[in-house]
């Protein structure tokens, strides 16, 4: 029996029996409705347009769902009107308004009305009136039960013209589409699951925790993108490297400067000061849409903060010996004299030597630099560095560093997302019969779960997740200023570290990818757990530790895109392991799926690019994706089929205690 004090504290919520029947009819019945439909998205990277439009249009699901409604009723371009309207509300209807006066204004409005009213009544059929009523904003909630069901209850036409007039009378119209349409969205996505890598590469991360943020019921599993980024939210020195260095790498400095009102003048300094003669050539920046790469001025700063992160995480290394990840300190590895670098014990030459605040050995004589022609430059020191260790920060790449530690740590808007992204997150969930999480469960080549120690511990599977868990929500409850040092560490670690479960790969071969031309050296060899979800057997083992039905469930991971133009297939040959990322991003191939758990079957939706919400506004521009079924169940699933039903039952066993209190008289009832 439960203790009697969280008895009594439960019944401070339900006084009565009557209370608690209540509750009790609710939940019993709720077990019997279809499951909500989840929709699990990865590797976003900063498209926030697109993720909008798979948000927006439910994975492509609201599409045949309105033409299955009105198929025969409406027009095909009223269908594409009701669709936009959907996923664009408040553009849409101030387009379909133009040139009306007030009465087709208001025979507009009644046309959306009645015809909305059908969609939200279909989509309600999976939920409770109690969870719909939640879905719509107060006061507001009566007005859209009589909205709904105003046909089923053979309103008159005049109730439903009263019921509209006052939002006409005001010109409050507006305010009513935007509530009907984010009403049908958010009852066509029961949940959004976002498995991980919210930002770099693609334009703004801000914006993708906007779109994620607006969601009414959202749950994140943390990439290593991620992880990056909260460490650099805490200051962590390499993490805060490392996003300017990606942000210039794809030239993404809105995310910063105007997303988060962090200035990146401080970098642009040190770039003018030690790199002003120098073309940066390998340096350059992925170009825009326009074939812009941003010029040799941007390339000096990503040349300069990419110099930065070596040497921070170099250090951070230092401070974790027990990491084992000393060889990939590289600086330490360079011949200034014949500038080459020793990567695993071979000498390769570097294509640009020009280090001035690594190598501080002064008058060498001019070196090419590789790139466009091999064009020499001459070498020219900064400011010296202190000590012979090439890995020590300058004076003047110290000075950067403080001040963009303080740009992080103090932008609001950077801690306001990042603690969203820590409140809603975990570092692996289940939903229904999939366990979801970003990039693996770091195994060896036996397939047997490998040891990292966290909080003085080797934790393995499913404990070394939990834990990891515990050390994030623990360096956000104390925050930038209280963090430990150890724990900031970890976070970091989560980024780039070979027995991370976010990363899981030997190396970040990023070094390498800029300095050295072998693209051998730019291989990073991914843990065997990637090639053992072909297996049958060892699925099943990984679901049954990470309390899954081996036989029936699903590995969903995301992290490794799918190389769709190769062959490869989402779903693997072991049927019990899927690949979500399907280069969602533009700097990938702008595709995509999404994975949708209904309760019919579980299906993948693959998406294409997407123009812009104007183009959807004024040509019904859409995602419509390709689809293909992963399971189909013989009878639709329920909520009780579910680990939410596992939690319904457990909360009745409670309720049915507190009904025997109350009658018992051991706990007394109040009015």
């Amino acid at each position: 029996m439960m203790d009697l004090t969280h008895l009594q504290i439960l019944a401070k919520r339900f006084p009565n029996v009557s209370a608690v029947l209540a509750e009790l009819a609710n939940l019993e019945a709720v077990l019997t409705l279809p499951k909500p439909t989840v929709h699990v998205v990865s590797d976003v990277h900063g498209e926030d347009v697109k993720l909008r439009q798979v948000v927006n249009n439910a994975s492509g699901s609201l599409r045949p769902l309105f033409e299955h409604l009105f198929g025969g009723r409406l027009a095909t371009d009223e269908i594409e009107q009701l669709l936009t309207l959907v996923y664009y509300p408040r553009e849409t209807w101030k387009a379909m308004l133009l040139g009306r006066a007030a009465a087709g204004r208001r025979e507009l409005l009644r046309w959306v009305a009645r015809n909305a009213a059908i969609v939200m009544r279909e989509l309600s059929r999976h939920y409770s009136l109690k969870y719909v009523s939640r879905m719509v904003p107060d006061p507001f909630d009566a007005v859209f039960r009589e909205l709904v069901f105003a046909d089923e209850l053979a309103r008159h036409p005049a109730f439903l013209d009263r019921l509209l007039d006052p939002f006409l009378r005001s010109e409050r119209d507006a305010e009513l589409v935007v509530m009907i349409a984010h009403l049908v969205r958010n009852l066509a996505v029961g949940e959004l699951v976002v498995a991980g890598d919210l930002g770099d590469r693609g334009p703004r991360i801000d914006r993708v925790i906007d779109v994620i943020a607006e969601q009414p019921n959202v749950a994140i599993t943390w990439g290593n993108h991620d992880a990056n980024w909260m460490a650099a939210c805490l200051g962590h020195p390499a993490a805060i490297a490392t996003v300017v260095r990606l942000s210039l790498r794809y030239q993404r400095l809105a995310q910063l400067e105007d997303g988060y009102g962090i200035s990146l003048e401080p970098v642009a300094r040190l770039a003018r000061e030690v790199y002003g003669a120098d073309p940066a050539v390998c340096f350059r920046a992925k170009a825009d849409d326009d074939g812009d790469d941003g010029g040799v001025e941007l390339a000096r700063m990503h040349k300069a903060i990419a110099v930065m992160q070596w040497k921070l995480e170099a250090q951070t290394f230092d401070r974790r010996p027990e990491w084992q990840l000393g060889h990939r300190a590289l600086l330490r590895r360079i011949d200034p004299a014949t500038g080459t670098v020793d990567i695993d014990g071979v000498r390769y030459p570097l294509r640009d030597s020009l280090l001035p605040t690594v190598d501080s050995t002064e008058g060498l004589a001019p070196r090419p630099t590789g790139g466009a022609g091999g064009v020499p430059t001459p070498h020219f020191r900064a400011s010296p560095v202190d000590g012979s260790d090439p890995c020590q920060l300058s004076e003047a790449e110290a000075r950067c560093l403080a001040a963009l530690t303080r740009e992080f740590v103090a932008s609001r808007a950077l801690w306001a997302q990042m603690t969203f992204v820590v409140s809603h997150g975990q570092m692996a969930l289940r939903r229904d019969l999939c366990a979801i999480f970003h990039g693996c469960v770091p195994v060896d080549d036996r397939g047997e779960p490998l040891a990292f120690v966290v909080d003085g511990e080797p934790r393995r599977g499913k404990a070394l997740f939990d834990a990891i868990d515990v050390v994030v929500q623990r360096a956000f409850r104390k925050g930038a200023d209280a963090v430990s040092e150890i724990d900031r560490d970890l976070l970091f670690y989560l980024w780039t570290g070979p027995l991370s479960p976010c990363f899981g790969k030997d190396r970040m071969a990023t070094f390498e990818t800029y300095l050295v031309a072998d693209r051998a050296t730019h291989q990073e060899t991914k843990n065997p757990y990637f090639h053992l979800i072909h297996d049958p057997a060892f699925c099943a083992r990984i679901l049954g530790e990470l309390g899954v039905d081996p036989a029936t469930g699903f590995l969903i991971n995301g992290h490794v895109p799918v190389r769709l133009e190769d062959g490869e297939a989402p779903v693997k040959r072991s049927g019990r392991a899927i690949t979500i990322d399907g280069a969602f991003a533009a700097a990938y191939g702008d595709k995509g799926f999404s994975l949708v758990l209904d309760a019919q079957r579980i299906y993948l939706a693959q998406h294409h690019h997407f123009e812009s919400a104007a183009a959807a506004v004024t040509r019904h521009a859409d995602i419509v994706p390709t689809v293909s079924d992963v399971a189909v169940y013989e009878r639709p699933r329920t909520v009780g089929d579910t680990e939410t039903g596992d939690d319904i039952r457990a909360e009745i066993a409670v309720l049915e205690e507190l009904v025997r209190a109350f009658e018992a008289n051991i706990i007394r009832e109040r009015s």
